[in-house]
């Protein structure tokens, strides 16, 4: 993908109404249908979190507490809370 000058491709008044919401700088506009896959799903990474997640509610349920499973993932209580909330 390349950058295409919006000044060449796009009337000028839409040029315009896009500044009054943007000002300087660059914008990304995606395509309609995005073919891009979902984070971490090329990788597994996204499966693996979900994974874990899961056991992180489980045991939470089972009666573990916050602060233990915060220990055993090496993570915060704060993220351990987050993860349970979802």
């Amino acid at each position: 993908m390349s950058y295409i000058n919006a000044e060449k491709a796009l009337p000028e008044w839409l040029v315009e109404a896009i500044r009054s919401y943007v000002g300087e700088g660059l914008i990304y506009i995606p395509p309609i249908n995005s073919s891009r896959r979902k984070w971490g799903s090329k990788s597994g990474a996204r499966r693996m979190f979900d994974e874990r997640n899961n056991e992180i509610r489980m045991k939470k349920i089972a009666g573990v507490t916050v602060s233990q499973l915060a220990d055993e993932y090496h993570l915060s209580e704060d993220m351990i809370r987050r993860i349970i909330c979802r």
